[in-house]
C-alpha cells in the first residue's frame, strides 16, 4: 500500500527591486515555477503553487539561487500545510 503524499500550498509574489529589466526577471521566475511538475495558478500580484513541500522548497531555492545573480529583489512567501487534501 501506497503512502499519502501530503500537499502543502504555496504563494509566492517576487518583486524586482534593482533590475535592468524587471518584465525579464519575472518571466525567469515564472519560466522556473513552470518547470516543476507543480500545479500553478499565475495571478495579477503572486503565483500559488501547490503539490509536494519538498519540491516546493526546492523550487523556492532555485528562484532565490538564480534571481540572486540576476537583480536585487524581495520575494514574498507564504506556506500553508492545511490546503485541505492529500493524494
Amino acid at each position: 500500500m501506497r503512502s499519502m503524499e501530503k500537499i502543502a500550498s504555496c504563494q509566492i509574489t517576487f518583486t524586482p527591486i534593482i533590475s535592468d529589466n524587471y518584465i525579464d526577471d519575472v518571466n525567469k521566475v515564472l519560466d522556473i515555477i513552470k518547470s516543476y511538475e507543480l500545479e500553478y495558478d499565475i495571478g495579477i500580484l503572486s503565483t500559488t503553487i501547490r503539490g509536494n513541500k519538498e519540491k516546493i522548497l526546492k523550487l523556492i531555492t532555485e528562484i532565490y539561487n538564480t534571481m540572486d545573480n540576476q537583480c536585487k529583489f524581495t520575494m514574498d512567501v507564504k506556506i500553508s500545510n492545511i490546503c485541505g487534501c492529500e493524494v
